[in-house]
Protein backbone atom coordinates (compact mmCIF):
# COMPACT_ATOMS: atom_id res chain seq x y z
CA UNK A 1 0.00 0.00 0.00
CA UNK A 2 1.26 3.62 -0.52
CA UNK A 3 1.41 6.40 2.18
CA UNK A 4 -0.72 8.74 0.04
CA UNK A 5 -3.52 5.91 0.66
CA UNK A 6 -3.35 7.23 3.96
CA UNK A 7 -3.84 10.90 3.01
CA UNK A 8 -7.04 13.25 4.07
CA UNK A 9 -7.28 17.25 4.14
CA UNK A 10 -7.01 18.21 8.00
CA UNK A 11 -7.64 21.97 8.76
CA UNK A 12 -5.13 23.72 11.09
CA UNK A 13 -7.95 25.12 12.34
CA UNK A 14 -9.29 21.52 13.40
CA UNK A 15 -6.36 20.45 15.41
CA UNK A 16 -7.23 21.36 19.31
CA UNK A 17 -4.71 23.10 20.41
CA UNK A 18 -6.06 23.65 24.24
CA UNK A 19 -8.06 20.52 25.97
CA UNK A 20 -11.53 20.88 27.20
CA UNK A 21 -12.49 22.04 30.83
CA UNK A 22 -13.35 18.65 32.15
CA UNK A 23 -11.61 15.73 30.63
CA UNK A 24 -14.70 13.17 29.74
CA UNK A 25 -16.16 16.61 28.09
CA UNK A 26 -15.01 15.29 24.71
CA UNK A 27 -17.22 13.84 22.04
CA UNK A 28 -16.87 10.26 21.05
CA UNK A 29 -17.91 8.58 17.42
CA UNK A 30 -18.47 5.28 17.79
CA UNK A 31 -17.55 3.24 14.66
CA UNK A 32 -18.91 -0.35 13.92
CA UNK A 33 -16.88 -2.24 11.95
CA UNK A 34 -19.51 -5.23 11.47
CA UNK A 35 -22.66 -2.94 10.44
CA UNK A 36 -20.44 0.24 9.67
CA UNK A 37 -22.50 2.63 11.86
CA UNK A 38 -21.67 5.61 12.78
CA UNK A 39 -22.98 7.56 15.82
CA UNK A 40 -22.27 10.47 18.19
CA UNK A 41 -22.26 10.41 21.71
CA UNK A 42 -20.35 12.06 24.49
CA UNK A 43 -17.07 10.13 26.56
CA UNK A 44 -19.17 10.26 29.48
CA UNK A 45 -21.42 7.53 27.71
CA UNK A 46 -18.31 5.01 27.18
CA UNK A 47 -19.39 2.80 30.53
CA UNK A 48 -22.97 2.48 28.94
CA UNK A 49 -21.10 0.77 25.69
CA UNK A 50 -19.10 -1.43 27.58
CA UNK A 51 -19.93 -5.01 28.89
CA UNK A 52 -19.77 -6.65 31.89
CA UNK A 53 -16.72 -9.21 31.80
CA UNK A 54 -15.13 -6.91 29.43
CA UNK A 55 -11.40 -5.54 30.26
CA UNK A 56 -9.94 -2.33 29.66
CA UNK A 57 -6.44 -1.47 29.12
CA UNK A 58 -4.65 1.31 30.15
CA UNK A 59 -0.77 2.21 29.52
CA UNK A 60 0.24 2.98 32.87
CA UNK A 61 3.15 5.58 31.48
CA UNK A 62 4.00 9.02 33.09
CA UNK A 63 5.34 12.07 30.46
CA UNK A 64 8.01 13.49 31.59
CA UNK A 65 8.78 17.16 31.04
CA UNK A 66 11.53 16.50 28.73
CA UNK A 67 11.77 19.73 27.11
CA UNK A 68 14.49 22.12 28.07
CA UNK A 69 15.44 26.08 26.70
CA UNK A 70 19.38 26.38 27.40
CA UNK A 71 21.96 29.26 25.85
CA UNK A 72 24.76 28.31 23.79
CA UNK A 73 27.88 30.04 24.69
CA UNK A 74 27.05 32.80 21.62
CA UNK A 75 24.39 33.50 24.04
CA UNK A 76 21.58 31.95 21.55
CA UNK A 77 19.10 30.17 22.32
CA UNK A 78 18.34 26.76 21.84
CA UNK A 79 15.59 23.86 22.34
CA UNK A 80 17.06 20.09 23.23
CA UNK A 81 14.08 17.86 23.46
CA UNK A 82 15.20 14.91 25.90
CA UNK A 83 13.86 11.10 24.11
CA UNK A 84 15.50 8.49 26.58
CA UNK A 85 18.39 8.01 29.30
CA UNK A 86 20.87 5.97 28.18
CA UNK A 87 23.51 6.16 30.71
CA UNK A 88 24.06 7.87 34.44
CA UNK A 89 23.83 11.83 32.99
CA UNK A 90 24.00 11.15 29.24
CA UNK A 91 20.33 10.89 27.47
CA UNK A 92 19.59 10.06 23.44
CA UNK A 93 17.79 13.79 22.52
CA UNK A 94 16.75 15.76 19.65
CA UNK A 95 18.38 19.75 19.12
CA UNK A 96 17.18 22.24 16.88
CA UNK A 97 20.47 23.66 15.79
CA UNK A 98 23.05 20.79 17.52
CA UNK A 99 26.99 20.92 17.09
CA UNK A 100 29.18 18.76 17.60
CA UNK A 101 30.51 19.25 21.58
CA UNK A 102 28.30 22.20 22.09
CA UNK A 103 28.07 23.26 25.49
CA UNK A 104 24.64 24.59 26.14
CA UNK A 105 23.81 26.42 29.74
CA UNK A 106 20.18 25.82 30.83
CA UNK A 107 20.43 27.76 34.22
CA UNK A 108 20.15 26.78 37.56
CA UNK A 109 23.49 25.23 37.41
CA UNK A 110 22.34 22.88 34.68
CA UNK A 111 24.85 22.61 31.52
CA UNK A 112 24.92 19.41 29.50
CA UNK A 113 27.27 18.94 26.06
CA UNK A 114 25.56 17.88 22.53
CA UNK A 115 27.96 14.77 20.84
CA UNK A 116 26.76 13.03 17.76
CA UNK A 117 25.82 9.37 18.41
CA UNK A 118 24.55 8.27 14.59
CA UNK A 119 24.20 9.90 11.42
CA UNK A 120 21.33 11.89 12.14
CA UNK A 121 21.29 10.97 15.83
CA UNK A 122 22.51 13.19 18.74
CA UNK A 123 22.83 12.64 22.71
CA UNK A 124 23.72 15.38 25.27
CA UNK A 125 26.05 14.49 28.43
CA UNK A 126 25.41 16.55 31.49
CA UNK A 127 26.70 17.78 34.22
CA UNK A 128 24.29 16.27 36.80
CA UNK A 129 21.88 14.03 36.79
CA UNK A 130 19.13 16.32 34.78
CA UNK A 131 15.92 14.38 36.47
CA UNK A 132 16.64 16.61 39.51
CA UNK A 133 15.89 19.82 37.37
CA UNK A 134 13.32 18.86 35.18
CA UNK A 135 10.27 19.76 37.28
CA UNK A 136 11.54 22.82 37.73
CA UNK A 137 13.52 23.54 34.42
CA UNK A 138 12.04 21.36 32.03
CA UNK A 139 8.38 21.78 29.64
CA UNK A 140 5.77 19.08 28.69
CA UNK A 141 6.92 18.16 25.30
CA UNK A 142 3.88 19.05 23.30
CA UNK A 143 3.42 17.50 19.73
CA UNK A 144 4.93 19.83 17.31
CA UNK A 145 1.84 20.15 15.86
CA UNK A 146 0.63 22.09 18.63
CA UNK A 147 1.97 25.58 18.10
CA UNK A 148 2.43 26.87 21.29
CA UNK A 149 4.60 26.72 24.24
CA UNK A 150 3.78 24.32 27.25
CA UNK A 151 2.48 26.32 30.30
CA UNK A 152 2.15 25.10 33.91
CA UNK A 153 -1.20 23.59 32.90
CA UNK A 154 -0.39 21.27 30.32
CA UNK A 155 1.85 19.52 33.14
CA UNK A 156 -1.58 18.23 34.62
CA UNK A 157 -3.94 17.97 31.33
CA UNK A 158 -1.08 16.42 29.26
CA UNK A 159 -1.01 13.34 31.98
CA UNK A 160 -3.48 10.76 32.17
CA UNK A 161 -4.82 10.43 35.92
CA UNK A 162 -3.79 6.92 36.56
CA UNK A 163 0.45 7.52 34.96
CA UNK A 164 2.49 6.21 37.07
CA UNK A 165 5.77 4.98 35.60
CA UNK A 166 8.13 7.81 34.12
CA UNK A 167 9.25 7.43 30.98
CA UNK A 168 7.54 9.18 27.72
CA UNK A 169 7.71 11.92 26.21
CA UNK A 170 4.19 12.06 24.46
CA UNK A 171 1.21 11.22 26.16
CA UNK A 172 -1.16 8.66 25.56
CA UNK A 173 -3.69 10.64 24.40
CA UNK A 174 -6.54 8.12 24.88
CA UNK A 175 -6.49 8.18 27.89
CA UNK A 176 -6.54 11.82 28.72
CA UNK A 177 -10.28 11.58 28.58
CA UNK A 178 -10.54 9.37 31.67
CA UNK A 179 -11.02 10.49 34.99
CA UNK A 180 -11.06 8.48 38.32
CA UNK A 181 -14.82 8.69 38.87
CA UNK A 182 -15.53 7.50 35.19
CA UNK A 183 -13.23 4.70 35.66
CA UNK A 184 -14.90 3.88 38.44
CA UNK A 185 -18.47 3.89 37.32
CA UNK A 186 -16.38 1.55 34.52
CA UNK A 187 -15.54 -1.49 36.97
CA UNK A 188 -18.71 -0.74 39.22
CA UNK A 189 -20.12 -1.90 35.79
CA UNK A 190 -18.38 -5.39 36.29
CA UNK A 191 -15.37 -4.41 33.57
CA UNK A 192 -12.13 -5.54 34.37
CA UNK A 193 -9.33 -2.94 34.28
CA UNK A 194 -5.29 -3.78 33.48
CA UNK A 195 -2.37 -2.06 33.11
CA UNK A 196 0.55 -1.88 30.46
CA UNK A 197 3.34 -0.08 29.71
CA UNK A 198 4.24 1.67 26.82
CA UNK A 199 6.91 5.03 26.90
CA UNK A 200 5.90 6.76 24.01
CA UNK A 201 8.71 8.17 22.14
CA UNK A 202 9.47 11.01 19.43
CA UNK A 203 9.21 8.95 16.70
CA UNK A 204 5.84 8.25 16.92
CA UNK A 205 5.65 11.86 15.39
CA UNK A 206 8.08 11.06 12.51
CA UNK A 207 6.61 11.38 8.91
CA UNK A 208 6.57 8.35 6.78
CA UNK A 209 8.84 9.40 4.20
CA UNK A 210 8.88 6.34 1.90
CA UNK A 211 6.00 5.61 -0.12
CA UNK A 212 5.81 2.24 0.01
CA UNK A 213 4.56 1.87 3.45
CA UNK A 214 6.05 -1.35 3.91
CA UNK A 215 9.40 0.33 3.28
CA UNK A 216 8.85 2.23 6.42
CA UNK A 217 11.10 1.18 9.36
CA UNK A 218 8.86 2.54 12.38
CA UNK A 219 10.55 3.67 15.77
CA UNK A 220 11.09 1.09 18.63
CA UNK A 221 9.37 2.02 22.09
CA UNK A 222 9.78 0.15 25.81
CA UNK A 223 6.88 -1.47 26.89
CA UNK A 224 6.08 -3.83 29.45
CA UNK A 225 3.16 -6.59 30.22
CA UNK A 226 3.31 -7.79 33.34
CA UNK A 227 2.65 -11.54 33.87
CA UNK A 228 -0.71 -10.15 36.04
CA UNK A 229 -1.85 -8.19 32.55
CA UNK A 230 -1.04 -11.34 30.80
CA UNK A 231 -3.40 -13.59 32.65
CA UNK A 232 -6.65 -10.96 32.89
CA UNK A 233 -6.42 -10.75 28.94
CA UNK A 234 -6.47 -14.31 28.80
CA UNK A 235 -8.84 -15.36 31.20
CA UNK A 236 -11.44 -12.26 29.35
CA UNK A 237 -10.75 -13.86 25.96
CA UNK A 238 -11.72 -17.32 27.31
CA UNK A 239 -14.58 -16.42 28.98
CA UNK A 240 -15.74 -14.80 26.17
CA UNK A 241 -15.35 -11.18 27.22
CA UNK A 242 -13.89 -8.34 24.84
CA UNK A 243 -10.51 -7.12 24.87
CA UNK A 244 -10.58 -2.76 24.93
CA UNK A 245 -7.26 -1.40 24.28
CA UNK A 246 -7.40 2.73 25.42
CA UNK A 247 -4.55 3.66 22.68
CA UNK A 248 -2.96 2.44 20.00
CA UNK A 249 0.14 2.31 22.60
CA UNK A 250 -1.47 -0.11 24.77
CA UNK A 251 -3.14 -2.24 21.18
CA UNK A 252 1.00 -2.66 20.23
CA UNK A 253 1.77 -3.55 23.88
CA UNK A 254 -0.88 -6.65 23.52
CA UNK A 255 -0.24 -7.62 20.12
CA UNK A 256 3.79 -7.56 20.29
CA UNK A 257 3.21 -9.89 23.55
CA UNK A 258 0.51 -12.48 21.87
CA UNK A 259 1.68 -15.79 20.09
CA UNK A 260 0.10 -17.44 16.84
CA UNK A 261 -2.87 -18.22 19.16
CA UNK A 262 -3.67 -15.08 20.45
CA UNK A 263 -1.99 -16.26 23.86
CA UNK A 264 -0.61 -13.30 25.68
CA UNK A 265 2.69 -14.06 27.79
CA UNK A 266 4.00 -11.64 29.89
CA UNK A 267 7.51 -9.35 28.33
CA UNK A 268 9.30 -6.60 28.52
CA UNK A 269 11.43 -4.62 26.32
CA UNK A 270 11.39 -2.48 23.12
CA UNK A 271 9.43 -3.44 20.08
CA UNK A 272 8.63 -2.04 16.72
CA UNK A 273 5.46 -3.88 15.69
CA UNK A 274 4.34 -1.74 12.73
CA UNK A 275 0.37 -2.13 12.86
CA UNK A 276 -1.14 -1.68 9.30
CA UNK A 277 -3.70 -2.82 6.78
CA UNK A 278 -3.13 -6.28 6.16
CA UNK A 279 -1.99 -6.93 9.62
CA UNK A 280 -4.00 -9.73 11.73
CA UNK A 281 -5.25 -9.24 15.03
CA UNK A 282 -4.96 -11.79 18.01
CA UNK A 283 -5.98 -10.03 21.24
CA UNK A 284 -7.50 -7.00 20.47
CA UNK A 285 -11.48 -6.64 20.57
CA UNK A 286 -12.33 -2.66 20.60
CA UNK A 287 -10.20 0.42 20.61
CA UNK A 288 -10.62 3.86 22.42
CA UNK A 289 -8.28 6.20 20.05
CA UNK A 290 -8.22 10.16 19.49
CA UNK A 291 -7.95 11.54 15.49
CA UNK A 292 -4.32 10.93 13.93
CA UNK A 293 -2.71 12.64 11.22
CA UNK A 294 -3.10 12.47 7.92
CA UNK A 295 -0.11 10.10 6.44
CA UNK A 296 1.00 8.75 9.79
CA UNK A 297 1.55 4.90 10.84
CA UNK A 298 -1.00 5.77 13.57
CA UNK A 299 -3.98 6.64 11.02
CA UNK A 300 -2.60 3.28 9.33
CA UNK A 301 -3.10 1.33 12.93
CA UNK A 302 -5.99 2.14 12.68
CA UNK A 303 -7.07 1.64 9.10
CA UNK A 304 -6.11 -1.80 9.75
CA UNK A 305 -7.96 -2.18 12.72
CA UNK A 306 -11.40 -1.25 11.01
CA UNK A 307 -10.63 -0.90 7.21
CA UNK A 308 -8.65 2.31 5.41
CA UNK A 309 -12.77 3.33 3.32
CA UNK A 310 -14.28 2.87 6.69
CA UNK A 311 -11.61 4.95 9.12
CA UNK A 312 -11.31 7.86 5.79
CA UNK A 313 -15.22 7.88 5.65
CA UNK A 314 -15.34 8.28 9.68
CA UNK A 315 -12.67 11.03 10.20
CA UNK A 316 -14.61 12.53 6.91
CA UNK A 317 -17.96 12.57 8.83
CA UNK A 318 -15.48 13.82 12.11
CA UNK A 319 -14.59 16.88 10.33
CA UNK A 320 -18.10 17.52 9.24
CA UNK A 321 -19.49 17.22 12.52
CA UNK A 322 -17.14 19.87 14.15
CA UNK A 323 -15.11 17.15 16.25
CA UNK A 324 -12.06 18.44 17.24
CA UNK A 325 -8.84 16.63 16.33
CA UNK A 326 -5.71 15.35 17.79
CA UNK A 327 -3.48 14.69 21.18
CA UNK A 328 -5.94 17.09 22.64
CA UNK A 329 -9.49 16.71 20.42
CA UNK A 330 -11.97 13.75 20.46
CA UNK A 331 -11.90 10.27 20.65
CA UNK A 332 -13.36 7.57 18.67
CA UNK A 333 -14.36 4.11 20.05
CA UNK A 334 -14.19 1.36 17.48
CA UNK A 335 -15.71 -1.80 17.95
Amino acid sequence: MKTSDFDYDLPEERIAVRPLPGRQDSRLLVLDRESGSITHQRFLDLPGLLRPGDLLVLNDTRVIPARLYGKKPSGAEIEVLLEEKIGDRTWKCIARGPKQNLEVDFGMGLSGTLAKSGDDAWQIEFNDDVRGHLDSLGHMPLPPYIKRMADEGDRTTYQTVYAEREGAIAAPTAGLHFTERLLSEIEGKGVGVARVTLHVGAGTFLPVKSENIEEHRIHSEWREVSPETAKMVNDTKSRGGRIVAVGTTVLRSLESAAGEDGTVSAVKGRTDLFVYPGYKFRVTDALVTNFHMPRSTLLMLVSAFAGRELILKSYGVALDSGYRFLSYGDAMFII
